[in-house]
């Protein structure tokens, strides 16, 4: 890296989730779905792409919007377009596949470029021309390699209440071969990954399918990386074939940090959503992307992306989210980071996040939010905590933190989420954006800072200040 990354690794004001990575020539190229900041519903603005050279994932470029919601001839009232992928067809053109909110059908768009202007191709279809409508093709996910051009999609709710699928067959994530032309059915769909209806006594069962296929093909087994019932996890399942035979392998990632070292569902340590992405090598690492949520409903989701490993069996051990992400290492110990690059934030009892706008009156956690051009945390109270990993804390030797709020208590400092206090803050009421500062020491080990409030009020914390002599 010839800079610093972080996540999320694109700016703050840019809210690209279900992120779908692939390497073209020598830049890697992040397709996804397109949430306005403060929004009040999934997927609310046109397709935009963003990239980085191979060389140095610290520099990204916007590549501007590749393919806009009225663009397509059966979306006349400018629907969401959900998360999407593009391969590149054994004709050379980059094929960009997606579906619209509440429309049963996987529709494409071609472009000669990774991120060009796509142009409207057509609707998946079988080849009697019929409309290719089983079970809920949501999420496309491509992949052609010798064996096929492969197409995985899928739907499965269990959890949220939404009467448009009371009465369906939800199957689970499902896969059907293409024709070279990327629209004709020539093989199934095929099931590869059961719903809960009928995960019971499979490998799946704890971790069905719910959503967000992304296909990969690794050392001449297919990867297949989903969205569980659990809703945060991506979990992933493996086969030597790519329509079938898929055995369930684990979770590689949580947005809550369930899982990771034992930690239990209501021992999250983020308020928790939805979660998509998918693997991509770059340079003989293996990074895992995928998203958190921001503000108070699932609407406002981030990119972010963690370094994965693989053992000598091909699995991939979970890891935990951080602040340095796809960093070559830790953050600097000595910097200026705004308060919202935190990878934990919780209150020690975090909720699901609403699906029902921004209204909901039972939310009282912290959480993420952008007002008049800031961002900041809001709504720190008695026992929350924030945390960020990892940081070289060996070259701190002073915190100062930017807040404000009605409150009365301390700041303290750790550098184990358990650990020894290593150092409080005074915060007192101030209605203006103040400065608190006090000098810490750190062991040279030490990578993680985690900020744990005590006392009255609420506070909210724009700025985290690391400091040398």
């Amino acid at each position: 890296m010839k800079g610093q990354c972080q996540n999320p690794y694109l700016p703050l004001y840019e809210h690209i989730p279900d992120a779908e990575p692939h390497v073209f020539g020598d830049r890697l190229y992040v397709f996804g779905s397109h949430d306005l900041e403060n929004g009040n519903e999934f997927c609310e603005l046109d397709y935009v792409a963003w990239s980085a050279s191979t060389d140095d994932l610290s520099e990204w470029k916007y590549e501007g919007v590749i393919y806009e919601k009225g663009q397509d001839p059966f979306n006349a009232e400018k629907m969401p377009l959900y998360a999407p992928d593009v391969v590149q067809g054994p004709d050379g053109r980059y094929y960009l596949y997606y579906c619209v909110k509440f429309q049963d059908s996987i529709n494409v768009a071609v472009c000669d470029t990774p991120a060009g202007k796509y142009e409207y191709y057509g609707r998946v279809h079988y080849s009697d021309g019929s409309i290719m409508a089983d079970n809920q093709p949501y999420d496309p996910s491509l992949i052609c390699c010798e064996e096929g051009n492969y197409l995985y999609f899928g739907f499965a709710p269990c959890m949220i209440s939404i009467p448009r699928y009371k009465e369906q067959d939800l199957k689970g994530g499902s896969v059907i071969r293409l024709a070279d032309d990327m629209l004709t059915v020539i093989d199934g769909p095929t099931v590869v990954a059961p719903s809960l209806k009928y995960g019971k006594g499979t490998s799946f069962e704890g971790n069905e399918y719910f959503e967000g296929p992304s296909i990969r093909k690794i050392n001449e087994r297919f990867y297949l990386i989903y969205s569980s019932v659990n809703t945060h996890q991506l979990c992933y399942a493996i086969s030597d074939s790519p329509m079938e035979g898929f055995e369930f392998k684990g979770v590689i990632v949580s947005n809550g940090d369930v899982g990771y070292m034992g930690r239990k569902e209501e021992d999250k340590l983020m308020s928790v959503g939805n979660n998509h992405g998918g693997l991509v090598c770059v340079n003989d690492q293996w990074y895992m992307f995928y998203h958190r949520h921001t503000f108070i409903n699932q609407y406002n989701r981030q990119g972010c992306a963690e370094k994965v490993f693989f053992d000598e069996k091909g699995y991939i051990p979970q890891v935990t989210i951080t602040t340095s992400g796809i960093n070559d290492g830790p953050l600097p110990g000595i910097g200026t980071y705004e308060a919202v690059y935190c990878c934990n934030l919780s209150n020690g009892h975090m909720g699901a996040l609403s699906s029902l706008g921004r209204t909901n009156a039972e939310i009282d956690f912290p959480y993420m939010t952008a007002q008049q051009g800031e961002r900041f945390i809001k709504n720190i109270k008695a026992g929350t905590l924030v945390g960020y990993k990892y940081l070289a804390l060996k070259d701190t030797k002073k915190i100062a933190l930017k807040y404000r709020g009605e409150c009365n208590g301390t700041m303290e400092i750790h550098s184990k989420i358990d650990g020894e206090t290593v150092a409080c803050l005074k915060l007192e009421s101030s209605s203006e954006w103040a400065s608190v500062a006090t000098e810490v020491s750190f062991a040279d080990a030490d990578e993680e800072l985690y900020l744990i409030y005590k006392g009255e009020g609420s506070v909210e914390l724009i700025t985290l200040n690391l400091l040398g002599k």
